[in-house]
Order: C-alpha cells, then structure tokens, then sequence
C-alpha cells in the first residue's frame, strides 16, 4: 500500500494520463493532425504542471504569512499551507500525467498507423 503522500501523487498523475489519452484522441480527430494534436495536449500538460510547481512553492514561500495574516485580520477562511501544497501537487501530478497520455497516444497512434 502507498503513503499517503504517494497516493495524492499517484492518483493526479493516473486521472492526467487518461486525460491526456482522451484530451490527445479528440485533438487528433479535430486538428486533423496527429503531430498538433500531440502538440497541443503536450503543452497543456506542461501549462498545468508549471501552474503546480510555482502554487507549490509560492504556497512555501508564502504560506506562513497568509496564515499569520489571516489570525491577525480574525479572517477564517479555511485556507492552509498544507492544504495549498496538497492541491498544488495533485495539479502539478496531473500535469504531468496528462504529458505523459499525450506521449502514449501519439506511440499508440504512430504504431496504428504504421
């Protein structure tokens, strides 16, 4: 059985891969094109993991002062360091889960093709 931490990662990396099968099959079907399909789903999994490793660290650098912030201001919004590390590792695991569907459909569809 995995860790906690592992099963967070593995779970957004698992749901990016499907996604990226399906993502590229459908871009490929309305591109025309295998290689802009490949392309496109490529760079947008690499958007998403970009967007979860800078949340990742900016929730790091940040995390303490929002927090003190907000007990300062009596704000209770429920937001928390670990919280916003969590969500940011399951956005950058997705990520890179859908680079990782965009590389097997364009294998896949290459090999059909072939």
């Amino acid at each position: 059985m995995l860790p906690p931490r592992a099963r967070l990662v593995a779970s957004g990396f698992a749901a990016g891969v499907a996604a990226g099968v399906v993502g590229f099959g459908a871009a490929a079907v309305a591109l025309g094109s295998v290689r802009a399909a490949s392309d496109a789903v490529f760079a947008l999994g690499a958007l998403a993991l970009g967007f979860g490793v800078v949340g990742w660290s900016g929730s790091i650098l940040a995390g303490n002062g929002v927090e003190a912030m907000q007990a300062s201001l009596g704000v209770a919004s429920g937001w928390t360091e670990r919280k916003s590390r969590r969500a940011m590792a399951r956005v950058a695991s997705f990520g890179a889960g859908v680079m990782a569907g965009a590389v097997v459909g364009t294998v896949a569809a290459w090999t059909i093709a072939a």
